[in-house]
């Protein structure tokens, strides 16, 4: 592969990955598109590339969270175990489903992302007023925890939700996680805001400690059939990781809320274009 070659699958990466720290999402539902319809790359490899980038961020990014307390690691591991199952699943389904389906599949999550977007979120304050109910999973778990709050100088109690319902909806996310090759953290996040219960920042830290995991139980699969290129998700992970970091700042400086129409603009977009190449229109040099 030539240098430039090289250099646009790095500042592609590397602007996917910006753009999905400073707007809360993960990379991999920009850069499958963008490798898909500018870049000309056959889904499945971009898949690759984009499982890979996604396990690089989870890694360089959980630390710090991990050091704020704000990921909740004893239910991180209680619902990786369905995200991993459905993974496993997913990676059964990947040579039977059709380029057509994941291009269809894609679009329908990019629109999901764009309507996320658009819906604002607050941040709630889950306060434990009564006893935890001794009969709910989360409890026998002892998954109610804390976080610090570092506006008012004090933790914030809080107490997890749906346990069961929330292991199907992860099981799910992580099928759709495995033929997509995204964080599906569009997926996990609401689950964790609305059956769960969580506070929107420990929900965002947990997903994102999850989400390499996730991918990691798909990575091996897409290796082994000989869908990840390291010419093409060697620049993309380095991308991504460079521009993750940019991200993170970014969201510190930046008016998010300023921008997040444009980015829904964008999402939508993409959305149609791949919907197009589901039903075999091109206009990128995206191949169906």
């Amino acid at each position: 592969m030539n240098p430039t070659m090289v250099f646009w699958l790095f500042a592609a990466a590397f602007g996917a990955s910006a753009l999905g720290g400073v707007l809360g999402m993960a990379s991999g539902i920009f850069i499958v598109p963008i490798l898909t319809l500018f870049f000309s790359i056959d889904i499945h490899v971009a898949i690759g590339a984009s499982i890979i980038s996604v396990i690089a961020c989870s890694c360089g990014s959980a630390a710090p969270l991990l050091k704020k307390r704000l990921t909740n690691i004893r239910l991180a591991i209680v619902l990786e175990t369905a995200t991993t199952l459905g993974a496993l699943t997913g990676v059964f389904l990947i040579g039977i489903v059709s380029n057509s389906f994941l291009y269809g599949l894609f679009s329908f999550i990019l629109a999901l992302s764009a309507k996320q977007m658009l819906a604002r979120r607050r941040e709630v304050e889950v306060v434990a007023t009564s006893g935890p109910n001794v009969k709910s999973l989360a409890t026998v778990l002892r998954l109610h925890s804390s976080f610090p709050d570092h506006a008012s100088g004090r933790d914030v109690p809080y107490q997890v939700g749906h346990v069961p319902i929330s292991l199907a909806l992860m099981y799910g996310a992580g099928v759709i996680s495995a033929l997509l090759g995204i964080g599906s953290g569009v997926l996990k996040i609401p689950a964790m805001d609305t059956a769960l219960r969580l506070p929107i920042k420990v929900s965002s830290a947990t997903s994102n400690f999850m989400i390499g995991v996730t991918a990691a139980a798909s990575a091996g699969a897409y290796f082994v059939r000989g869908d990840i290129d390291i010419g093409i998700a060697g620049p993309v992970a380095l991308g991504s990781v460079v521009g993750a970091l940019v991200g993170a700042r970014l969201l510190m400086r930046l008016p998010a809320e300023k921008i997040r129409i444009s980015f829904v603009v964008i999402l939508t977009l993409l959305a149609v274009q791949m919907l197009l190449s589901a039903l075999g229109v091109q206009f990128l040099g995206g191949s169906a």
